[in-house]
């Protein structure tokens, strides 16, 4: 950490990085029938058939 930082923000900063490393991945369900490639939310892009569709 920057020593040129208040001690408001080092503290924020350790605070996050703790909560980071407790952190666990949910456990989900594998979908069924779900669609192959990157998520489609994540990138922003819906494609089926060939056609893209922005929300």
């Amino acid at each position: 950490m920057s020593d040129d930082l208040p001690p408001e923000a080092k503290r924020a900063l350790a605070e996050a990085e703790a909560r980071r490393k407790a952190a666990q991945d949910p456990d989900l369900p594998k979908e069924l029938g779900g669609r192959d490639g990157p998520e489609p939310v994540r990138f922003g892009d819906w494609e089926k058939k060939g056609i893209a569709v922005d929300f």
